[in-house]
This record gives structure tokens, sequence and C-alpha cells, in this order.
């Protein structure tokens, strides 16, 4: 079973065991839309029972906020849905690699499924800033979210005021940049602008718990923008102590948010090489 399952107006959110990884599941009168299907085999053969006791004859939407492997790897399990994800998700450079590190690790914890693990092939895809599609009589709205990574979205559904935010704005992940320090920046403050322009009233991250407060999402938004502020300051002046009381900052410290750390410190020195250069 899953760790937690939270219900209201429609909107069913499950979070797994592994990472508090969070997977939402939306019901209309004539649709059904699933995100992030993950990760234990159990966990998601808990979202699939839940998937066919609501569905009916309702056309099936499955939602990828990115390419990350654990939020791809239920992808399979609901082979009869209309996928959607953005076109950096269909463009993906490194589509092996993530499957590979899926395979890695079912196999490092002996984990069979009972479908193939394949990538993700949407067949709606998300090539503009804020493209609207219909899902039943329901609409969606998508915004490019690049940053952690580059192929990331939110959505925003106005109907139930719910904002599925990916791998940002976690009550307790700070950033963590793969893809560019400064589009993550352009991308939090984006959150922002969605947060003053629609009636969001559930904010879903892809990691940890979900909110209902207003107050929340702003302090989300806040913490994540002056947590990057200070590691750009440190990370180009070399303030070594600094850094390292910022890698303490990390919600479950450990080797993982070490290195994730580290990472960000490089792509951030890295572009602010890249500027001074350009000038």
């Amino acid at each position: 079973m899953c760790l937690r399952r939270y219900t209201v107006n429609g909107t069913t959110v499950f979070q797994s065991a592994l990472f508090q990884t969070t997977s939402t599941v939306i019901e209309w009168d004539d649709a059904v839309l699933i995100v992030d299907p993950n990760t234990l085999p159990a966990e998601i053969e808990e979202i699939q029972q839940h998937v066919n006791k609501i569905r009916g004859n309702k056309a099936c939407y499955l939602l990828f906020t990115h390419g990350d492997f654990d939020h791809i790897i239920g992808y399979r399990a609901f082979p009869d849905t209309i996928v959607i994800a953005s076109e950096e998700l269909l463009r993906h450079p490194q589509k092996e690699r993530k499957l590979q590190l899926i395979r890695d690790f079912d196999q490092t914890y002996y984990i069979t499924r009972s479908y193939p693990i394949e990538f993700p092939q949407p067949d709606i895809v998300i090539s503009e800033d804020s493209q609207q599609i219909q899902v039943g009589s329901v609409t969606l709205t998508f915004y490019k979210a690049p940053g952690h990574s580059a192929d990331s979205l939110f959505t925003v559904i106005d109907s139930a005021g719910v904002f599925l935010a990916g791998d940002y704005l976690s009550d307790f992940e700070l950033p963590f940049i793969y893809h560019s320090a400064n589009a993550y920046e352009d991308t939090l403050k984006k959150a922002q602008t969605i947060l003053d322009n629609h009636a969001i009233c559930l904010l879903i991250p892809g990691h940890g718990r979900h909110t209902e407060d207003r107050q929340e999402m702003q302090r989300r938004i806040e913490q994540s923008l002056q947590h990057l502020d200070r590691l750009k300051k440190a990370a180009v002046s070399g303030d070594e102590q600094a850094l390292a009381r910022l890698a303490q900052e990390h919600g479950f410290p450990s080797s993982f948010t070490e290195e994730s750390h580290a990472e960000n410190i490089r792509i951030i020195r890295e572009e602010s090489t890249y500027t001074e250069e350009k000038l």
C-alpha cells in the first residue's frame, strides 16, 4: 500500500514510501487524468485498482511532469491511455540512460514488474508555454518549467484549482538543478505568476506533501528562491563555509543530497563562467 493517500473533490494524491514521490489521479464526469504513476509494484497496483474502479467508459489520460526515472517508472502499467508530455521529453537525449536507471533499481532490490519498462511516447506533445488542451470537458494549461530538468512541465487545472508542480515546491526538497540554475530561477518566478493569476487551492509537488494553504505555497516559492540566491552568491564567490551550511539545509541530508548539492554548484559556476565570457 502507498504510504499516504489523500482525496478531495475528485483528486486523489498517492505518495510512495520511496522518496515521498507523488502520483495523482483526477476524476471528472467524462475523463480521468493519471500523473506520474510510481514507484513500487504494489503501489502502482493500488493506483491501477483505483483507476479501474472510477474509469468506466471515460477517456483516460496519462501525464508525465518530466522524464526522470522515478516519474516514468509506471508508464506501461497504463497501456491504454492518451499520453501527455513536453516536446523536450519526446526528444529526450538520454532515454536509454533513464531506462537503465529503472533496470538497475529493480535489479538491485530484486523487483519484478508485470509490465515492460519503456520510455514514454507522448500522443499529445506540449511544445509552447501556456499551451492548453481539452481533457474531456476540462481545460489543462501547461507551462514550460526548465531548470530541474529541461523537459519539466507545470500543469494548472483551473476548474479544480490544482497546480501540478513536478519536482518543484516540495515541503522538504530544496532545488535539485540538473539542467540550469538560471532557468530554475525563472521557473520559480513563473510559479509565482501562476499563484498570482490562478485560483490555486491545491499544490501537488513531485515529492513531499501537497498543500491547500496559500501561505504555504508562497513560503515554498520564497524558500527555493532564497536558497538559490544564496547558493549562487556562495558558489561564484567561492565561500566554502557558506556552501557547507547550504548543503545542510536539504531535507534528509545524505550522500545523495551531497552529490546533488555538488552538481548545483558545478552548474552555477559553469553558467557564471559562460556569462562572463560573453561579456
